[in-house]
């Protein structure tokens, strides 16, 4: 056995601080390697050792094998941790780390080839005697044949990267009229993603469940497992909240599917931590007939928290000592107490299909959340004056609830994601408190629930809520708070903007932006209790409002109270109720008429241009798509605004466009 010393962390964010704290108890020293974009980011201050390994672009830094082999050499790093993500599932960097000498913290390169591709690993499974769903996973990628084969299967179907994961390379096809495109699309992303178009086609399982067991192995030839986690609750095929034990999970069905779990992970030597996942008929109880062999994640996985919570075991310690060499824990030591409940939060906008919302986090603060006996857990990454990128996971947290019940857990969760202050950007927080609030997801342990991997796109309507930031109550209190600002700002009462004068209630106006539109926003009158506002030609609002030591809180006299909060930006007032962030806009008469107008189509945000499908002159239909993007490693579609003729196109293939350019614009037809 030998004992490691300084581990190099190939990875960045989260990942990369969670594996510094357990070296630091473990009394080993960590490397941290980061990019241009990651100069200032939290886990390079973390670290005893920083290497600047290159630019921005993942493909250009974090995945560029002999960087990475250089900076752990360099700064005399014995191990590497490789995290999540970029190069932790890739073999050629494992014979790398060995041919440099250097412990690669995870399983051998020949394991990771065995489970790495969908196609070669289904077949592998189905000859070790673990299930595995109906599908073609043959080599003859031709559309004709695989089109042939999805129609001998039977729709729906769902399309795969043989090479993929983390819900890239995926698409769900209803019908054989849509198959081409979405093939199309799938090995689009799966040669972005992966540097491979290859994919499978399975049949998709009706009411599908996601259930994952938690396996590890040891170079003494012991595999165990740490129990089972339900990952159901997922957007594009991206875990969105993740939980343990699985609800509805019986002993008998727990045993079978761990049991898979262990022998899968047998067949291919495997050493270290890994996850066997399994696609579970959810359209009634569990039963042991009833899952598949999905596919094996050759590392440590993003929710592995919940499994620590339940266990008492720290994963990440585990992963270190079986690199050194040490044995197991034995299987029957493995005990599980409570439920565990996760929620991934990200810097992103749910009501604009969640796209990632970039730019720099003004404020992150955890305050009034009391650690219990049941306790809760947060993993973070990113802090105040973080910058989310565009080259980059959006993720901004992982927030963890854990109690003796599943009811209880899920409102340990909901608790702390309330009460986590995060401004400057937009995040899916409320979001997910609408998730763990839902009806389905609180049934889910019934036999009877809807609850399946659907359940976000069944549900997607209530779960995303009302958009405040358009209301008149909304604006009212935007200007409310200009109004307190610049007071505050000012300090004084002739300090104050124009508006004042001598014996008469002061008054002010504000521009907003609501629909492309100027709204005036007028302040009436103003008491020590209340302000009275006038919102455009609408009825007079009355905002009460109390001061506290560190934000104005409004509470607004409609029936019930609700407290606001707010922070101000160059261009906008951000909004903060009920852990949701709404932006209000400050109008800019200098914004642009085509865009306004609906004219124009224009990037939502940095990315590149993967397809353009349509050229000057071409008579087009609102909804039609026009250009396909790629940004934060998600393909994007972008559609005509309206009925019109092209009139102009300024994106090209390939080309990297800014947030906001404009990719084409539109005009009437004559």
């Amino acid at each position: 056995m030998t004992k490691i010393k300084k581990i190099l962390i190939a990875n960045r964010g989260e990942i990369a601080c969670r594996v510094i704290k357990t070296a630091r108890i473990m009394g080993i020293a960590t490397v941290a390697v980061y990019s241009d974009a990651d100069r200032k980011a939290l886990h390079v201050r973390m670290a005893d050792e920083a290497v600047h390994i290159g630019p921005s672009p993942a493909i250009e830094s974090y995945l560029v094998i002999e960087k990475i082999i250089k900076a752990a050499t360099e700064t005399g790093a014995d191990a590497i941790h490789p995290g999540y993500g970029f190069l932790s599932e890739n073999p050629d960097f494992v014979r790398a780390c060995e041919k440099a000498g250097i412990t690669f913290i995870g399983p051998s390169a020949e394991s990771m080839e065995a489970m790495g591709l969908k196609d070669a690993a289904k077949k592998l499974m189905d000859d070790a005697g673990v299930p595995i769903t109906p599908g073609y996973h043959g080599e003859d990628q031709s559309p004709k044949l695989l089109k042939a084969k999805a129609g001998m299967i039977g729709y729906p179907v769902l399309i795969k990267a043989v090479a993929g994961g983390g819900g890239k390379g995926m698409r769900k096809v209803e019908a054989e009229e849509d198959f081409e495109a979405a093939l199309a699309s799938c090995q689009r992303e799966a040669k972005s993603s992966f540097g491979n178009a290859d994919v499978l086609i399975e049949k998709y399982i009706q009411s599908p469940r996601h259930i994952e067991v938690q396996v590890f192995g040891d170079t003494h030839g012991n595999v165990i497992h740490m129990f089972e986690r339900d990952c159901s609750l997922q957007r594009r095929h991206q875990k969105v909240i993740e939980e343990a034990p699985a609800p509805g999970m019986t002993e008998e069905v727990r045993k079978a599917m761990t049991d898979a779990a262990v022998q899968a992970a047998k067949a291919v030597n495997y050493v270290g931590a890994g996850t066997v996942e399994f696609i579970v008929d959810g359209s009634g109880k569990l039963r042991t007939d009833g899952f598949w062999f999905m596919e094996m994640n050759t590392r440590l996985q993003v929710e592995h928290p919940v499994t620590e919570m339940i266990t008492g075991l720290d994963l990440v310690e585990l992963q270190i000592r079986v690199a050194q060499g040490e044995k197991l824990p034995k299987q029957k030591d493995i005990k599980m107490e409570g439920h565990a409940v996760e929620a991934r939060l990200y810097a992103e906008d749910p009501a604009n299909d969640f796209l990632p919302s970039i730019g720099k986090v003004h404020t992150i603060k955890i305050e009034g959340i009391m650690e219990t006996s049941y306790g809760f857990r947060i993993d973070s990454g990113v802090e105040s004056g973080s910058a989310i990128s565009v080259f980059y996971d959006p993720m901004i947290a992982k927030v963890i609830g854990y109690s003796d019940t599943r009811e209880r857990a899920i409102i340990q969760t909901k608790e702390a994601l309330d009460h986590i202050d995060f401004y400057g950007l937009k995040s899916n927080s409320g979001f997910l408190i609408r998730c763990l609030s839902n009806k389905v997801f609180k049934q889910a342990t019934l036999s009877t629930s809807n609850y399946s991997t659907s359940f976000i796109t069944d549900n997607l309507s209530d779960l995303i809520g009302q958009d405040l930031s358009l209301e008149d109550r909304a604006l009212a209190i935007a200007a409310v708070d200009l109004l307190h600002f610049h007071k505050n700002r000012n300090m004084g009462l002739f300090g104050e903007p124009s508006g004042w004068r001598p014996n008469l209630p002061t008054r002010q106006s504000f521009l907003f932006e609501r629909n492309n539109e100027p709204v005036e926003v007028k302040i009436i009158d103003e008491h020590h209790l209340f302000v009275k506002v006038k919102v455009g030609n609408s009825q007079e609002i009355y905002i009460h409002f109390e001061d506290t030591s560190n934000t104005l809180t409004n509470k607004e006299a409609l029936s019930y109270y609700h407290e606001w909060g707010y922070s101000i930006f160059f261009d906008k007032i951000a909004l903060h109720r009920n852990s949701e962030t709404y932006h209000v806009k400050l109008f800019n008469p200098s914004s642009s008429v085509e865009t306004a107008s609906g004219n124009a189509l224009t990037a939502p945000m940095p990315g590149k241009i993967i397809a353009v499908k349509a050229k000057v002159g071409d008579s087009v239909k609102a909804g039609e798509p026009l250009i396909i993007m790629e940004a934060m490693k998600m393909e994007m579609t972008l559609e005509a605004p309206r009925d019109g003729v092209v009139a102009e196109v300024s994106a090209e293939v390939d080309a990297l466009v800014a947030d906001g350019e404009m990719l084409l614009s539109l005009e009437d037809a004559e």
